[in-house]
């Protein structure tokens, strides 16, 4: 618990409305998006600036108080549960786009900013911000820079580390630090950018960001192509990059989460498919429309049942959000749903969706599997319920050996989703031992005395490797 000579110093740096310890603020900030996890801060607190945030670290490096930052709470790996109590740190408050460089093609945006909102505003001066998290709608860039979030767009554009070129951030004694810029290069020392994106808030707190942005696309077209045997639709992804086309957007839906998405969309997909590709291109007019019939080609070379081209933007967005709606559809069969991410090369998607199948048949628990088919990145979803806990128990083996299958096949136990609490156990099996001991010691650097988002990233004991037979 916080001691009144604490709790009085950090109320007069934001104010008595922005520091909170009632139970409806302790609770609201005890869970996120991951389900079965829950744990009390001992307080909540609202910065509005760099400088309170600063002072904030102060107060909690000189008192051993955990600190854990939070946009939204919409990750998926535990990564903004108290695990050790201490302060919930809440960046809504900052949440301004500081500026536009129309010149540089770049913006300072504050880390409560809502992605969908940024991506709307820069659209509207005719520019474009490519990372589109599935969450985009209600994360954060603080969150998106937090865990380096994907979306449907990472194969053509790549992911939020790919658009950060500065930050300003809060090391755990209270120091101000600012690194990059707006520039093309920079090779002053170690890149403490990359090194930020990414570190799930155990290093630093980010208080703002330089963003790069590109021209928006002149136009967009979308098509879904459909297969009975899931080969085909992998072998389809692998000739599309093999031929040299690049797509915005190249998704797979496996038949469980075709069935689930068009009983929650209704718009009329086919129920005794394997696979279905939700397939975007965007860019020049001439340069589109001649990258589509490419792709229509190579889809009835791999022998798709059906294929479709959007006649408008409308027909367009009701695919997209159809695949942006898998998780929602999924969550409505059981009452608690487990959205997992591995990772694997594009040319090993069908055996891994395959694999998927397989171990949940072991298992005997309830799997779906979609995802970014274009990189590999592939999202088995398990559909449970959290007081069943035998089954969840069978749940939670049956991920083990699909992260052990993934990595087996030359991927990895997250493409997207960051390790958190969720992961701890497995990533030594992904970076090894030294790795391990490695990062460990980056994080000591940054943070010795653990405040920040402690019990995160580092499991106490790796799980045991999973021994697979396959006949």
């Amino acid at each position: 618990m916080l001691n009144e000579a604490v709790v009085r110093p950090l109320r007069d740096i934001v104010g008595e409305k922005f520091f909170r310890t009632d139970q409806e603020a302790l609770i609201a900030h005890s869970y996120d998006g991951t389900p079965m996890l829950q744990a009390l801060p001992d307080a909540v607190i609202y910065p509005e600036s760099t400088e309170q945030v600063s002072e904030i670290m102060k107060i909690a490096n000189s008192n051993l108080i955990p600190i854990v930052t939070r946009g939204s709470g919409s990750n998926l790996c535990g990564g903004t549960v108290p695990l050790q109590g201490g302060i919930v740190m809440v960046m809504h408050r900052m949440n301004k786009i500081i500026e536009v460089d129309m010149e540089n093609l770049t913006a300072i945006v504050q880390p409560g900013l809502i992605t969908g909102q940024f991506i709307s505003h820069v659209e509207g001066l005719g520019l474009f911000y490519p990372p589109d998290p599935s969450s985009m709608k209600i994360s954060t860039i603080g969150g998106n820079i937090a865990e380096c979030s994907g979306g449907l767009r990472g194969l053509k554009y790549g992911t939020t580390k790919d658009y950060v070129l500065g930050l300003t951030a809060v090391l755990a004694n209270g120091s101000i630090i600012r690194t990059g810029g707006k520039l093309t290069k920079d090779v002053a020392g170690y890149d403490l950018t990359k090194l930020l994106v990414g570190s799930e808030g155990t290093l630093a707190v980010i208080t703002e960001a330089i963003l790069k942005l590109v021209p928006l696309p002149k136009t967009k077209k979308t098509m879904v192509a459909m297969y009975k045997d899931i080969y085909g639709a992998a072998r389809t992804v692998s000739k599309i990059i093999k031929n040299q086309i690049i797509p915005a957007t190249l998704e797979i839906l496996d038949n469980p989460t075709i069935r689930v998405v068009d009983d929650f969309a209704k718009i009329g997909l086919p129920l005794d498919m394997a696979a279905i590709l939700i397939i975007e291109q965007d860019g020049e007019p001439e340069m589109v429309e001649r990258d589509i019939e490419k792709i229509q080609l190579i889809c009835k070379e791999e022998q798709a049942d059906r294929i479709e081209v959007a006649a408008d933007r409308e027909e367009a967005e009701k695919l997209l959000t159809a695949r942006r709606s898998a998780f929602t559809a999924l969550a409505r069969l059981r009452p608690t749903t487990i959205l997992e991410d591995a990772t694997v090369p594009r040319s090993k998607i069908a055996e891994m969706i395959l694999r998927t199948n397989a171990i949940a048949q072991k298992y005997n628990v309830n799997i779906a599997t979609f995802g970014h088919a274009g990189d590999g990145n592939l999202h088995p979803t398990a559909t449970t319920d959290a007081r069943d806990h035998e089954e969840v128990h069978r749940v939670e083996e049956a991920f083990a050996e699909i992260f052990e299958a993934a990595i087996e096949l030359g991927g990895t136990i997250t493409g997207e989703h960051g390790v958190g609490v969720v992961k701890a156990p497995y990533l030594e099996w992904k970076v090894g031992e030294a790795g391990i001991e490695v990062m460990k010691g980056i994080k000591g650097a940054f943070d010795p005395l653990n405040i920040l988002n402690p019990s995160k990233m580092f499991a106490k004991e790796a799980k045991k490797r999973v021994v697979v037979q396959h006949g």
